[in-house]
């Protein structure tokens, strides 16, 4: 509600402290709204890498937004090294992911998928499917 100003005046230092807050519980979706926070420079100070700490757990819970948001990453190198291959799997985690409901985002993220695999050779191609394959939420800190 603070993040948004609704029913309350906006306030984002007051939006980050309660998505940490809920962050901390393990609860994706705060997870992911922090990175944003974070990547936005919202109510902290900018910060790619702390970004990409945040999406990257949500991720691993497989919350498709942050999986999406943790590609966008890999692909334009902010907080991370630039990796094609490591944005297209998580690309092609959002967008078999995404629910029903939200089939735009589902579209977008097909769409950035399919604009990456572009962007690699056939083996760096196969390498990144196998890997979304055989991606467990377990895993995603590993990385």
């Amino acid at each position: 509600m603070y993040d948004n100003g609704k029913g309350v005046p906006q306030d984002y230092a007051e939006a980050v402290k309660w998505y940490r807050l809920a962050a901390e519980q393990s609860y994706a979706a705060a997870q992911n709204n922090l990175g944003v926070m974070y990547y936005d420079g919202e109510g902290v100070p900018q910060d790619y890498a702390e970004a990409v700490k945040w999406y990257r757990r949500a991720a691993g819970q497989g919350y498709a937004a942050a999986q999406y948001n943790l590609g966008l990453k890999y692909h334009n190198g902010e907080g991370v090294p630039q990796d094609y291959v490591r944005a297209h799997m998580w690309l092609n985690l959002a967008a078999s992911r995404y629910p029903a409901t939200v089939k735009e985002d589902r579209e977008e993220a097909a769409r950035d998928r399919d604009r990456v695999a572009r962007l690699l050779s056939p083996e760096a191609l196969a390498r990144a499917q196998r890997m979304a394959r055989e991606w467990r939420p377990a895993e995603a800190d590993a990385e």
